[in-house]
């Protein structure tokens, strides 16, 4: 099976990332696997694709479970020799009318959104072949929490030698000053979501940078995308896209054609560059 080209698509068993499995199993030359951290739940998202006549693969993952991406990055090596698409799509929100302590959520969140999509990136970039394409699903509220940032930190997320490790820091940094509810005198942005994305919008471009200089040549591409406002049960049932709708900019970039090499270590909202 070295030969089989193979995408890896995180919290794939609803929402958006069922979506995005669903126009990969059309779309992408090879195989295509479904990860959940919950096997039943995996294994009845890939059964409804299979009914619509789609043949997805199954493997349990939990982003925050080191021995968990060690074990799919194990079972791809070995059967695979590496990664042809990694798609970091797992994410969570907590809704606005949510009572959890401001602290608890930050907390949370980022453990998610963007320790366990470093986690991942970490262990399976690495296995990242040739032309190989990697899309980190952030989102348009990383630039607007952004905006409301103070000065220094913008210019800390803004610069283009910020190391992955620093960048690890602040977000470190964030969910402290949350816990002590002292974070918007400190200057960062009142969202843990849009903390949390901007850590998954500038861990890309850092990553990106890395490839290059690592990967010279690889033909490789990595970008974040904002899949947009999607009906899920994230976002909520008036959100304006589909989630079909919704998987069609992480799917556009996971299928960018051999030879180009733009967008490259950009934020991408509708197929389209968004300024940083």
């Amino acid at each position: 099976m070295a030969g089989a080209r193979v995408a890896v698509v995180t919290g794939g068993n609803k929402g958006v990332g069922l979506a995005v499995v669903r126009a990969m199993c059309k779309q992408f030359q090879g195989d295509v696997y479904l990860t959940a951290r919950n096997p039943k739940l995996g294994e009845e998202a890939v059964q409804a694709l299979n009914k619509e006549g789609l043949c997805p693969l199954f493997h349990q993952l939990d982003i925050n479970d080191p021995n968990s991406i060690r074990v799919l990055r194990d079972f791809l090596k070995e059967k695979y020799g590496g990664l042809d698409v990694l798609i970091n799509n797992a994410g969570i929100a907590f809704k606005v009318s949510d009572t959890t302590p401001f602290g608890t959520q930050a907390e949370v969140t980022l453990k998610t959104n963007y320790f366990g999509t470093r986690d991942v990136s970490n262990e399976l970039l690495p296995l990242i072949k040739p032309n190989g394409r990697v899309v980190n699903v952030s989102s348009m509220v990383s630039p607007s929490s952004l905006s409301k940032c103070s000065k220094e930190l913008k210019e800390k997320f803004c610069s283009d030698t910020i190391t992955e490790d620093e960048l690890t820091k602040l977000m470190e940094k964030f969910v402290e000053d949350a816990k002590n509810g002292d974070h918007q005198e400190k200057g960062w942005a009142n969202t843990a979501y849009g903390m949390s994305k901007i850590g998954v919008t500038v861990l890309s471009k850092i990553q990106a940078r890395q490839l290059k200089e690592s990967r010279k040549g690889e033909g490789i591409i990595l970008n974040a995308c904002c899949p947009g406002w999607v009906r899920t049960d994230m976002a909520g049932p008036n959100a304006t896209k589909s989630p079909d709708e919704g998987a069609v900019t992480p799917v556009y970039l996971a299928l960018l054609p051999i030879g180009v090499d733009a967008p490259y270590g950009e934020l991408v909202s509708d197929k389209e560059v968004v300024p940083w």
